[in-house]
């Protein structure tokens, strides 16, 4: 069993997302984030950085309290190779899905981020707000020109990479207000990975 500690937000949705695809049995630990839930002791016990998601994987090597693994990212990676999914085998594939994860979290994740905080924050702070929509919308390009030229990011395999990246592109035209008409692979790629079954059953426990 994994508990999974994390909220509804594009980082948070990640891991039930993987773990329905994987099958895996997860308890779903919902913090509240206004109330700073993950940055009590408890929760930093888990996660020094006081950010949302962890786990905790019960199910590991000598028992004890279990493994806990903090960052989406890591998270995602420790979940495919632990079960051997979602993340291609063969070296080129697998080299493709880590290329696009930390493209995300180096990249799509951070850059999302800052357009909707200055959007709601401080959208008078033009500077600001129009250096990351540029950079969200040549990000943005990147994925296009991928998917354009393959069904997901990492080759044939629906991968951890496709998770990571859905997460935000999902939001990108309601939270950012980006104009995606000119995005059309990744418009295609969103919605096939929003009618995915797990998917949907990881959203559904989301926003319940």
């Amino acid at each position: 069993m994994i508990d999974v500690y994390t909220a509804n937000t594009p980082n948070g949705i990640k891991i039930p997302i993987a773990l329905e695809e994987l099958g895996v049995p997860y308890t779903l630990h919902t913090l509240d984030l206004a109330q700073n839930e993950q940055k009590q002791p408890e929760f930093l016990r888990i996660n020094p950085n006081g950010r949302i998601p962890a786990i905790v994987d019960r199910a590991v090597a000598g028992g004890g309290e279990g493994l806990s693994v903090f960052e989406s990212g890591a998270i995602l990676l420790y979940l495919a190779d632990k079960y051997s999914a979602l993340i291609p085998q063969d070296p080129v594939g697998r080299v493709r899905a880590l290329e696009y994860l930390f493209f995300q979290v180096s990249g799509i994740g951070p850059m999302f981020g800052q357009v909707g905080w200055f959007t709601r924050n401080a959208p008078d702070v033009t500077v600001g707000l129009t250096r990351y929509q540029n950079e969200s919308a040549r990000l943005t390009s990147v994925l296009e020109h991928r998917l354009q030229e393959s069904n997901w990011l990492a080759g044939d395999l629906y991968s951890i990479a496709d998770v990571a990246n859905f997460a935000w592109l999902r939001v990108a035209a309601g939270y950012l207000g980006m104009d995606m008409s000119a995005y059309p692979a990744v418009q295609r790629w969103v919605q096939a990975i929003e009618a995915r079954p797990a998917t949907q059953r990881a959203l559904r426990a989301m926003a319940a």
